[in-house]
C-alpha cells in the first residue's frame, strides 16, 4: 500500500517532539502535549495489544483514516416485495471514511479512540456518483439521501498498562488476522422518545469486522518499547445487518426486511490521502470531517445522528420528516 508518511491535517494536531537524553537508553521522542499517547503505548508488550491499539489510532497521536468502500443490499424474508424491491438487490454503493486519533487522558494511562465518520450512499452503477435523492419503491415517493455523518464516534477510556492485551490472533498465510463481532441493541423509543418505525422502537443490528495485517508490518510495528510513526497498514472486512436507513422512510414494523452492508476498509496516514473526488465533497459540504475530535464527548450512530440533524433533536418526528420530505 502506498502511503505518504508524516502528513498532518493541521499544525494544531502536529506533535512537538524534543530529543531527551535518557541514561542507559537511546534518546527518546517526547512531546509537551499531555494527551500524546506515545508514552502509554510503549509500555505495552503483548503483540495483539500492540496491533489492536494501532487500529484505534496512530501511536504518534496524529490523525489517521480508515477508508470505507462497499455496497448495501436488500435482505427481505421470502422475497416478499418482488419485483418492486427484490431480495438481494444492490440498493447503493457506499464510499467514505472514519478519521480517528488516540487521545490520552492527561496524567493517566487511559486512552480514548476519538473519531468522526462520513459515508456517502452512491449510485449502485457508479461508486463515485453521490446520490442526492432515492425513490422508495414501496410508496413511490422520492426522499433526500442522508449520508452516514456521525460526529462523534468515541470509544473508551480503556486503561493501557504493561498488562494490556488484545484479542486472539490467527495466522492466515502471510497475514495476521483477528475478529470483532458486535451485536447492537439500542432502545430509541426509551432514549430519544422516537420509534423510527422500528419494532418496539429498538434498533437491533450486527456489526462484524475482520482485521488483516501483513506479517512484515506486524514485525515492524510490534517492537516492545517503541512508538511507531504513521498508520499501520491494515485491511478490514466489514459487514452489517441493520434496519432500513432512516432516510428511506421504510418502517420496519410495516415493511419486513433489513439492509446488509458489505464493505472493505484500509488505513491511510491522513485525510490528504483520501481520493480527490471524495475530498472535494467533504471540503465543500462537510469540512468538520476533515479532522478527528480533539477531546472526548458523546457519540452518534446513523440513527441518533439523523435524530440530531434531520429531526432537530425531536423538533419533528421521523414520520413527520418523511411526510414533509417525500416528493411525488
Amino acid at each position: 500500500m502506498s502511503k505518504r508518511r508524516g502528513l498532518t491535517l493541521s499544525a494544531a494536531l502536529a506533535a512537538l517532539f524534543v530529543c531527551v537524553a535518557i541514561p542507559g537508553a537511546a534518546a527518546d521522542q517526547q512531546t509537551e502535549d499531555p494527551t500524546y499517547p506515545g508514552p502509554v503505548f510503549k509500555t505495552v508488550t503483548d503483540k495483539s495489544g500492540l496491533l489492536s491499539l494501532q487500529t484505534n489510532g496512530r501511536p504518534d497521536g496524529k490523525d489517521m483514516v480508515f477508508r470505507i468502500s462497499g455496497a448495501v443490499y436488500a435482505n427481505i424474508e421470502g422475497n416478499a416485495y418482488d419485483p418492486q424491491l427484490r431480495h438481494g438487490q444492490r440498493l447503493f454503493n457506499i464510499e467514505g471514511y472514519n478519521i480517528r486519533r488516540l487521545y490520552r487522558v492527561p496524567g493517566t494511562t487511559q486512552l480514548y479512540q476519538l473519531s468522526r465518520e462520513i459515508v456517502f450512499y452512491t449510485d449502485p452503477a457508479d461508486p463515485t456518483k453521490i446520490l442526492r435523492e432515492w425513490k422508495n419503491p414501496i410508496d413511490q415517493r422520492t426522499y433526500p439521501v442522508v449520508p452516514i455523518n456521525n460526529d462523534t464516534v468515541n470509544f473508551g477510556p480503556f486503561n493501557v498498562t504493561s498488562s494490556y492485551v488484545g484479542p486472539p490472533l490467527r495466522q492466515m498465510h502471510d497475514e495476521t488476522e483477528w475478529t470483532s463481532d458486535i451485536p447492537v441493541r439500542t432502545d430509541f423509543g426509551a432514549t430519544l422518545r422516537e420509534q423510527f418505525g422500528l419494532v418496539n422502537g429498538v434498533y437491533a443490528a450486527q456489526e462484524m469486522f475482520d482485521f488483516y495485517v501483513d506479517d512484515r508490518e506486524v514485525a515492524a510495528r510490534t517492537v516492545a518499547g517503541s512508538i511507531p510513526k504513521g498508520a499501520m497498514d491494515t485491511k478490514i472486512s466489514w459487514a452489517r445487518t441493520s434496519p432500513w436507513a432512516p432516510f428511506m422512510c421504510l418502517p420496519e414494523t410495516g415493511v419486513r426486511g433489513q439492509l446488509t452492508y458489505h464493505a472493505r476498509s484500509w488505513s491511510l496516514d491522513s485525510y490528504l490521502d483520501v481520493e480527490p473526488w471524495l475530498r472535494a465533497e467533504i471540503d465543500t459540504a462537510y469540512p468538520l470531517f476533515k479532522a478527528a475530535p480533539t477531546a472526548p464527548g458523546p457519540s452518534e450512530n446513523s440513527w441518533s445522528s439523523f435524530y440530531n440533524k434531520q429531526l432537530g433533536k425531536g423538533a419533528t418526528t421521523w414520520s413527520g420528516w418523511c411526510a414533509a420530505n417525500g416528493k411525488g
